[in-house]
Formats: structure tokens, C-alpha cells, sequence
């Protein structure tokens, strides 16, 4: 794979996350906030699936890998953390905690998302990763940052923060099968996060919008959050999920700057200051270049690969080798030296 592609799929996963955001606003006066989550969420996963159904009725066959039953407890663990007990938490810190402080703390979760890399999953960060990743966080802090709002850290806070830190552990887990199928994988988060937020308003008594609105809740949602989190995860298979989640913080820039022009105002000095910070904390990820003499174990897997990019050389029928396409495949141990990133290849250690 090259840098460039899982660069782009980042960068577009936050736009249009990013502009969703502003959109959403729009709907926020005419649907309940756990409601409109939950359309949201349904018209990812709807959408997904539908879209994988039109292409496979035009003969558009998928060179992806489908989801093994060896994916399904990942997948569920991800789904679980991201898509159930996040939201969850987060409602019930947003209840006590001065809303200044919790927009501050939402921008958490890229660094949630890298401590939890380094720490538990093992990717390598090194200093120049650490400094984007805090650069972009504290962009965000600033671009949030209400000055008329009542800032505390009252203990509700730490709820803000655990939701993030939930997000941040459904990224790493997401990025364990990030060599499969990311329409499939999203699709199915999708699903199953928007019938548990439907679940969860119904109980409430939450009122539902009507079909209208609900449509173009949906369609909201199958691109800025379906799009956005298959993109994400087919970025993660390139990048790692630390520098995944430090691109997909430049959302709430995109975000931000869509809202000046919608709502026709102005950029106010926070936005002004934060943007050069962001700048300088993406252009250290884009700028990254690693590369030093590394061991590859024996290995066996499945995943969509072509035979150009010196992992891949085992045999094939005539022909195949010259496309991307997916099967088990096994790798033989190897020593080289070239440049990497942490993707599903390059996972090992660093002194």
C-alpha cells in the first residue's frame, strides 16, 4: 500500500465527519440528541449495505476480505466500547459537567486513541508522532474553548474523559481487522450502535422526527459517519491508529470552517490561532519518514494485497499478481531495511 492512499482516506474520513458536524446543527432544533444518534448511526450502516448491494447487482465483485468468525470478537469489542458503552458514558458526564469543560475534553480522544497504541497495542510512536498528536489535540482545545462558558473540573468531567478513552479503545481494536472488509466493518457498527441508541430513545420516550427528516438524518449519517469510519478504518490498515486518530482530529477545523460559511460568520481569533498549530502538528505526520533494518516473523493471513510492494511474493495463477485482490496467504520470514509506517505488516517492536 502506498503512504499516499491511507493519507487521503484519513484526511477525507475527517472532512466528512467534520462537515457533518454543521449539518447536524441544522437538525439538532428539530430532532431529540439521542434520536438524531441513532438515525445517524441506522443510515451509516443502512447505507453501507445498500451500497455494498448495488455493487455486487452490477458485477462490481469487492477485492476485500470478508469478516472471519476470528474477527467477530474484535469487532464486538470495538462496537461495544465505541458504539454502546462511549455514548452512555458520555450522556451521563454531560449531565454534570459545565459544557465548556466537556467540549474541551472531547478532543481527547486522538490522544486516548495514541496512548492506548503505544501502551497496550504496541505500535511505535516516536517523539515526532507524540508532538503532532499533541499539537493537533491542543488545536482543538483552543478551537473549543468557550470563553463565556463556566469551566470546572468537577467530577462528572471524568466521565467525558472515559468516553473518550472508549473511543480511543474501539480505534485500536478496529485497527486489529483493519485488513478486512471496511464497508462490512463499519456497516455492522453502524447497525448495531444505531439500534442500541433507537433502543435507548424509545425507552426514553424520546419522540421520533418525521419521515422527512428522518431520511435526511440517515443520508447525513451514511456519509459523514458510515463513509467516514470505513475510510477511517481502511486508513488504519496503512498508518496505525495513533496517526489515524491524530489526522481524523483535524475534523473539527473542517467542521468549523464549513459553519462560518453556512451560517455566514465570520472566523473568530480562536480559529485563527488553532489553525497554524493544526497545520504545523499534520504536516509533522505527513512529513514522517521511518525506516531502519527490522525482522518480519513467519505469517499467515488474509487481507487485500498486490505482489509490488515487496511483502508479497508468493505464487499465483497467470495474471492475478498484476491486480489487488484477497486470499490466505502465508509469509515467509524475512530481514530488510526501507521506510514504514506501523501498518499490518510492520507491527513489531522497538528498542
Amino acid at each position: 500500500m502506498t503512504r499516499l492512499r491511507p493519507i487521503a482516506a484519513a484526511v477525507v474520513a475527517a472532512a466528512l465527519f467534520g462537515a457533518g458536524v454543521p449539518l447536524a446543527k441544522v437538525l439538532v432544533g428539530q430532532v431529540e440528541a439521542v434520536p438524531l444518534a441513532a438515525l445517524l448511526y441506522l443510515g451509516s450502516g443502512v447505507g453501507l449495505l445498500l451500497l455494498q448491494g448495488s455493487m455486487a447487482l452490477i458485477g462490481k465483485r469487492s477485492r476485500e476480505s470478508g469478516i472471519a468468525r476470528s474477527d467477530l470478537s474484535w469487532l464486538a469489542g470495538a462496537t461495544l466500547a465505541g458504539g454502546v458503552l462511549a455514548p452512555i458514558v458520555l450522556m451521563t458526564g454531560l449531565r454534570n459537567s459545565p459544557a465548556a469543560t466537556a467540549s474541551l475534553l472531547l478532543n481527547l480522544e486522538g490522544a486516548a486513541t495514541a496512548v492506548l497504541a503505544a501502551l497496550l497495542f504496541r505500535e511505535h510512536l516516536g517523539g515526532r508522532t507524540w508532538m503532532a498528536v499533541l499539537l493537533v489535540t491542543g488545536a482543538g482545545m483552543v478551537l473549543s474553548w468557550n470563553q463565556g462558558g463556566r469551566v470546572g473540573l468537577a467530577p462528572a468531567a471524568l466521565l467525558v474523559v472515559a468516553a473518550c478513552v472508549l473511543w480511543g479503545l474501539d480505534n485500536n481494536l478496529s485497527r486489529r481487522i483493519s485488513g478486512k472488509n471496511p464497508v462490512s466493518l463499519a456497516a455492522a457498527k453502524g447497525l448495531v450502535a444505531g439500534a442500541f441508541s433507537l433502543v435507548l430513545a424509545l425507552t426514553r420516550g424520546a419522540a421520533l422526527p418525521d419521515l422527512r427528516t428522518s431520511l435526511l438524518a440517515m443520508g447525513l449519517g451514511f456519509a459523514s459517519y458510515g463513509v467516514s469510519i470505513a475510510l477511517f478504518i481502511y486508513a488504519m490498515r496503512g498508518l496505525g491508529a495513533a496517526r489515524t486518530g491524530a489526522l481524523f482530529a483535524t475534523a473539527p477545523f473542517i467542521g468549523t470552517a464549513l459553519s462560518f460559511a453556512i451560517f455566514q460568520e465570520r472566523p473568530n481569533l480562536q480559529f485563527l490561532v488553532a489553525l497554524p498549530v493544526m497545520v504545523v502538528g499534520a504536516a509533522l505526520l505527513l512529513g514522517e519518514r521511518h525506516a531502519h533494518r527490522h525482522v518480519h516473523e513467519p505469517l499467515e493471513h488474509e487481507h487485500r494485497h498486490r505482489h509490488d510492494d515487496h511483502h508479497h511474493d508468493h505464487a499465483h495463477e497467470s495474471g492475478l499478481t498484476a491486480v489487488e485482490h484477497a486470499h490466505r496467504h502465508v509469509h515467509a520470514p524475512v530481514e530488510h531495511e526501507h521506510p514504514h509506517l506501523p501498518d499490518e505488516h510492520h507491527r513489531h517492536g522497538h528498542g
